[in-house]
This record gives structure tokens, C-alpha cells and sequence, in this order.
């Protein structure tokens, strides 16, 4: 009659290493603290913020009544409190259908007799986009339930961290690489525990990702100086200096990597420490060395999907202009090289250097955490270790060795 077998089996994690797994986390955290509070802005380098509107002028909210005239251009909408009004015409770019609600500026206490009173601003998607997030977190909490409510938790504070320390910090002109690094770790602390709970697994991949940050960072920031990122290809740049002249647009563009990469690194450390703990569950008496060997191939398959999932997310995104770059007549090396496209180039190549690099450093510290294999707990009480030569199979075969026989349960 088999033995019954639970992936408790396995015993604690190493204790020698998860000691020192502690310790490197607290220090990183104490680390992270300390360069929170000198980091932080002062209120008086924090430019304020620009007004929405000129002065003179005010947002009303309108509805499109009826196509625009076939002369002029003007356009029929109605007033949220009901008044008719006319609404300059805002182009071929930007077609207008009747029922659609937008956002106008009202320009009347500022602009000549018989002008149009209102110019179009953007249309009001607020009712979709929460339609969207509760879909969203309907979807999660009914498939992830309590753990998918605590990934939103972590990553509500993920923009907490962004809103109220990352932008003012780098809008005052503190040191980029400085802020990149102390809000990926602040965001990963508490975002990798929240959703995965306090574990010897999620310090693994936590640590794993504070190594991939680490060689991230260092990586950007030689390339964004290799390579002169200047951060100004944007249109966002133009409006930077004016507003905010302590702002280092180069500083911001080198943080801006850093970022892109956090979430595609917790997503393969965490995968990779649950790996090896799950390759231990199903065989107790592999060696470490087996350990690492089987999850890096988990890895490696990993490696091979993320890497081009970060270079389509870049082509989705910035389709319209590649589409304007292919439309110019020039070798595909300029325009790889060459201004807002270089700079994405840049960000993704770093990024999946860094994801790449942080899959073999997690497996290696994952494999040193887990608990030692069956004979070596078994030496260390006295008694047989447990072992379920049904589980052992799969994993036996993947190395070329055959299975334990004896598998009947009787």
C-alpha cells in the first residue's frame, strides 16, 4: 500500500540560506527606506502644477446634436444643463457623430463676436473605462478570488508610490537612477507580498528581481548614454522644461526603462521560484543540480514567449509611428537608430537583458532555499524518506532516467 504523500513532504526550506535570504531582504529594504527619505522631494523643488485652462475659459461638458455644417464646419451640441451652443469645428482628424459626449472649452468671455463659443477638447470616455476596470476586477476576484484582490491592493499602491513619490521626485530634479531603483524595490516589497504571500518562495523571487532591477539599471545606464537618449523625441518632452525646468529629461527617460521592466521581471521570478518548488513537491529525492537543470528549461521557455511579448507590446503601441518611419525612404538601420524609435529600442533591449539574466540568478537562489532532498532530511532525522514514485515519474523521465518501480497502491 503506497504511502500518502503531500507537498509539505518536502520539509522547511534550508535554514542556513533562508537565514541569509533574510538578512539580504531586510538590508535591501533598509536600503530602500533610507533612499526613500533622501530622496525625497522637498515641496519647495516640486513646480506647481500648470492650470488646465486659460484664463477666462471653462470646461463644459456637451452633446453632439447634429452634423456639422457643410460651410463653416460648426457643430450643434446641447449643454449639460440643457442650453444649445456651437462648437468649432474640430477637423477631419477628429470625426464628430451625433450623440457623441465630449469636453469643450468654453472661449466665450475671450474670443471676438460671431466666433463659435466652444472648441472641442476630447471626448468623455469615463463610462467605459470604468466599465473596463469592473470587468476587470469582476474577472480577477471570480478566477484569482482573494489572492487576485490582493494583487489590485499592491498594485493600487504600485501608483500610490508613482503619484505621491516617483513623478514629484523626478519633476524636482533628483537623481533618476536613484528613483527608479527605490520605487522598483518599494513597489516589488510590498506588491510580490501582498499577492503571493510571506513565504520562503516569494523572498526567492523578490530577491530575484531586485538582482534583475539592480543589472537593469546598471545596463540602462550605460545605454542610455551610449546610445544619447536625450529624452526629448516626445511631445510631452517639449512641455517638460518650461513647466518644470529642475526636471533631467535624459533622467527621466533612464528611469522610464528601469520601470518598463519591473513588471515582466516579477512575472518570470515569481514563475521561476514556483518552479523549483513544485519540481521538489513531485520529486523529493532530487538533487539541487537536478533541480536547477529541470527549471531552467521551464525557464528557457519562458525566456523564448516573454522576449518577443515585450517587442509586440512596442509595435502595438507605437504603430502609427513605425508605420509613418516605414512611409520615409531610408535604410531600416537609420530608422532603427533614430530618434523616439531608438529610445524604445533601447528600452526594450535592456529590459529583456535584465529579464533574461534574472531567470538563471532566481533559479540559482530558489534551488539553494528549497528543502534538500528526501535522503538528506531523511540522514538528518533518522528516519526513511518519504518518496511517491507515481509523482517521481514525469520528472524521472524529463532526465532520462527511468521510474521507481513498485508504484502500486494496494
Amino acid at each position: 500500500m503506497a504511502h500518502p504523500h503531500s507537498h509539505g513532504a518536502a520539509g522547511p526550506a534550508a535554514p542556513r540560506t533562508t537565514f541569509l535570504l533574510v538578512v539580504t531582504l531586510a538590508s535591501a529594504l533598509l536600503v530602500t527606506l533610507a533612499g526613500l527619505w533622501l530622496l525625497w522631494p522637498n515641496s519647495g523643488d516640486v513646480p506647481d502644477r500648470v492650470p488646465a485652462k486659460a484664463e477666462g475659459t471653462s470646461f463644459v461638458d456637451a452633446t453632439v446634436t447634429g452634423p456639422a455644417d457643410s460651410v463653416t464646419g460648426s457643430v450643434p451640441v446641447e449643454l449639460a444643463n440643457g442650453e444649445q451652443s456651437r462648437l468649432q469645428s474640430p477637423g477631419p482628424s477628429v470625426p464628430l457623430a451625433e450623440g457623441d459626449r465630449i469636453t469643450a472649452v468654453d472661449i466665450s468671455q475671450v474670443s471676438q463676436p460671431g466666433v463659435d463659443p466652444l472648441v472641442f477638447m476630447d471626448f468623455q470616455r469615463e463610462l467605459p473605462i470604468a466599465l473596463l476596470a469592473v470587468a476587470y476586477a469582476l474577472v480577477v476576484l471570480l478566477v484569482a478570488r482573494w489572492r487576485g484582490l490582493a494583487a489590485m491592493a499592491g498594485l493600487g499602491l504600485a501608483f500610490v508610490v508613482l503619484l505621491g513619490f516617483t513623478m514629484p521626485a523626478l519633476l524636482a530634479g533628483e537623481s533618476a537612477i536613484g528613483v527608479a531603483l527605490v520605487t522598483s524595490s518599494l513597489v516589488m516589497f510590498a506588491t510580490l507580498y501582498l499577492a503571493h504571500g510571506l513565504s520562503a518562495r516569494t523572498s526567492t523571487a523578490l530577491l530575484g528581481t531586485l538582482v534583475g532591477l539592480a543589472l537593469t539599471a546598471g545596463l540602462a545606464a550605460w545605454a542610455s548614454g551610449a546610445a544619447q537618449i536625450t529624452g526629448t523625441t516626445s511631445e510631452a518632452s517639449s512641455f517638460l522644461p518650461s513647466s518644470a525646468p529642475g526636471a533631467d529629461l535624459r533622467g527621466i527617460a533612464l528611469c522610464g526603462i528601469v520601470l518598463a521592466g519591473m513588471g515582466v521581471l516579477n512575472d518570470v521570478t515569481i514563475t521561476q521560484a514556483s518552479a523549483v518548488w513544485e519540481l521538489r513537491a513531485v520529486a523529493p529525492a532530487a538533487s539541487r543540480a537536478e533541480l536547477f537543470t529541470s527549471a531552467m528549461r521551464i525557464g528557457r521557455d519562458h525566456i523564448a514567449s516573454t522576449v518577443y511579448t515585450i517587442a509586440f507590446a512596442y509595435v502595438g503601441a507605437a504603430l502609427p509611428l513605425l508605420m509613418m518611419v516605414w512611409l520615409i525612404d531610408q535604410s531600416p538601420a537609420t530608422a532603427l537608430s533614430s530618434g523616439e524609435i531608438a529610445e524604445e529600442v533601447v528600452r526594450t533591449l535592456v529590459g529583456s537583458i535584465g529579464l533574461v539574466l534574472a531567470i538563471p540568478v532566481t533559479t540559482a537562489i530558489a534551488t539553494l532555499t528549497v528543502p534538500g532532498p528526501a535522503s538528506e532530511q531523511a540522514g538528518s532525522t533518522g528516519s526513511e524518506p518519504a518518496s511517491d514514485p507515481e509523482l517521481m515519474a514525469p520528472v524521472s523521465e524529463a532526465w532520462g532516467s527511468p521510474p521507481a518501480s513498485g508504484a502500486s497502491a494496494t
